[in-house]
């Protein structure tokens, strides 16, 4: 089997890029200001965001409950991973949506998103490669049946019983929880700008 630090190095990257992506669209969200300003419509879409961030946190946890750091053992198919290879990244997708419509603008909430896709895609083509190399034919046959990311609900099979690693479920969770810091650091972005004390340089839909 493929050294699954490997794996482990390949995860740990797509962090740290995500992690600096989202710093710097934050900073430019941070000169931003939304052309609804106080708008109805800028509170709607606040909404939906916070909306799809509750849905990227439950959805996770519930990915979770299947997948439980098992993924470098075996090839779990049941359950979201039956209709899609990767739920738990699709879930993170919704969650930056609505981190980024926490400004208030489509823009930076579908700026947020690409941002997001583009990072994950490059992680999810080089795990594809290693467990092409750890399960060989197996993991071949779930690629050809299973959807990367857009779910097939056709496809759609539980399992009788779960196996929960609840260390594993909780670190999910937690990762999932930071996506609700958007709400009071958007907020409070919104302030400073309104007071004057954060300058905006542009404004954006």
């Amino acid at each position: 089997m493929p050294d699954p630090e490997r794996l482990r190095r390949v995860q740990l990257v797509r962090k740290a890029v995500l992690l600096a992506a989202i710093i710097a669209a934050l900073v430019v969200a941070a000169l931003t200001r939304s052309l609804h300003g106080a708008e109805d419509f800028h509170e709607t879409w606040e909404a939906v965001g916070l909306a799809l961030i509750v849905v990227c946190i439950v959805g996770r946890a519930w990915c979770s409950l299947y997948i439980g750091g098992r993924k470098k053992a075996e090839i779990v198919d049941r359950g979201p991973y039956s209709v899609s290879r990767n739920p738990l990244y699709l879930f993170s997708f919704m969650g930056a949506f609505g981190l980024g419509a926490q400004t208030g603008s489509f823009t930076l909430a579908a700026a947020f998103l690409v941002l997001t896709v583009a990072v994950f895609y490059v992680t999810v083509r080089r795990e594809e490669d290693w467990l092409a190399a750890a399960f060989g034919e197996s993991y071949l046959a779930y690629k050809a049946r299973t959807p990367r990311f857009l779910p097939d609900f056709r496809l759609w099979l539980d399992a009788e019983t779960l196996t929960i690693r609840p260390s594993f479920f909780l670190i999910t969770l937690r990762d999932g929880l930071v996506f609700l810091l958007a709400v009071p650091l958007f907020e409070g972005l919104e302030r400073l700008q309104a007071s004057g004390w954060l300058p905006t340089l542009f404004a954006l839909p």
